[in-house]
């Protein structure tokens, strides 16, 4: 059983990224758009600048593709199945399993004249493993008495034709079956060890945060526990790292980790027990993602960022790339853990942007950076 727990949890990511964003409707994600001062909106309402545009994210939300297509300025650049995956996404990434959630208050008119205008769309999508958000300026058109929205299609450029060599390294391991000695011993879990931990407050929880080493020179299957104590030695809580984590270590390779506390604040904890748990896995070395190009920036919301961009080095397609970011202080500490889950599917060989949150107010004690890239691939999970 032990042995199948990194597949169970692996498949159980995915299938929650799936079934929470396939049918928003019935978590009422994708609600009907309201303007102010009136009711609800038309979806054929493109009156106004303003209103164009909330009619556009609401037929994006409703999925009424053929209607929203049939309002854009410049359709006649690309067809209608061109449109459906530029917003919904492809290769089964992150967005095809979102849902956009509408909002007027997301939508900002920056500029207006008698027969074009540029307007602000937040773009709130909701997933199964959390909110992320796009920011586009639109340029909107008058024709006739209605107003079209130039559409922003990004066109994927997908990798030439090419050969790439597989020369990464690769374990495999074999269990022993039912009908061996039933004296025989498996293969001894892998030496894993915690190599940093800090325990921080934030509002009314408390945080552990660290770094956690494979020691062994085989890949483990890594989870960290954490159990708060108080001043009476009672536990004030047992939590589990979840997607705060790569989980799947190589030898020697670390990773970050962070464990949350809600509602337990710092001040009541008297001893933090640490338990690392690991086993061992088949795994390879590929693919490899480079992480290039990062800095903090501070964003059109005015938070600051970590961005840079992924690149594919191999020759498999990343359906969902996962972004860990630990940031430390001028000592070398761990101050912070973040991640992001990337919208798009990481093809071979071509970058794509990412960005991982830094909070506002530790931004000033940021000295240094790392970046590792979790990975999620259907043909590896087997869906």
């Amino acid at each position: 059983m032990k042995r199948l727990l990194p597949w169970i949890i692996g498949i159980a990511t995915i299938l929650l990224v799936i079934i929470g964003t396939l049918w928003p409707g019935s978590t009422g994600m994708a609600g009907t758009i309201y303007i102010h001062g009136a009711g609800a909106a038309s979806f054929n309402s493109y009156g106004t600048p303003k209103a164009a545009v909330e009619s556009l994210m609401s037929n994006i939300a409703k999925r009424n593709w053929k209607t929203a297509y049939d309002h854009l300025a410049n359709n006649n650049q690309f067809d209608l199945q061109e449109f459906i995956n530029d917003v919904t996404g492809t290769y089964g990434s992150l967005r095809t399993y979102s849902s956009l959630e509408p909002s007027p208050d997301d939508i900002r008119v920056l500029r207006s004249s008698g027969s074009d205008a540029t307007v602000r769309a937040n773009m709130k999508w909701a997933t199964a493993v959390g909110a992320f958000f796009d920011t586009a300026d639109l340029k909107l058109v008058k024709s006739g008495d209605e107003w079209k929205v130039n559409w922003p299609l990004r066109k994927e450029q997908p990798a030439p034709p090419q050969v790439i060599p597989v020369n990464y390294l690769r374990w495999d391991v074999i269990f022993r079956g039912s009908g061996d000695d039933w004296g025989a011993q498996n293969v001894q879990s892998p030496r894993v060890r915690i190599v940093d931990m800090n325990a921080v407050s934030r509002g009314d929880s408390t945080i552990i945060l660290g770094e956690v080493v494979n020691e062994d020179t085989v890949p483990a299957f890594v989870s960290v526990g954490a159990t708060l104590l108080g001043k009476d030695g009672k536990s004030l809580g047992q939590e589990l790292s979840f997607d705060k984590m790569s989980h799947t270590l190589l030898p020697k390779e670390v990773s970050p980790f962070r464990i949350d506390f809600p509602g337990v604040k710092l001040s009541s904890v008297a001893k933090v027990q640490m338990k690392p748990d690991a086993s061992l896995v088949p795994a390879s070395a590929d693919p490899v993602i480079g992480v290039l190009n990062q800095k903090i920036i501070v964003d059109g919301r005015g938070h600051h960022v970590l961005t840079g961009d992924l690149e594919n080095q191999s020759g498999q397609v990343v359906n969902i790339p996962h972004v860990i970011a630990t940031y430390y202080n001028n000592n070398g500490q761990v101050i912070w853990v973040a991640d992001g889950y990337v919208d798009q599917a990481l093809l071979p060989q071509t970058p794509l942007p990412f960005s991982v949150a830094v909070p506002d107010d530790l931004a000033a004690q940021v000295h240094n950076y790392r970046v590792v890239v979790n990975q999620y691939s259907s043909s590896k999970l087997g869906l």
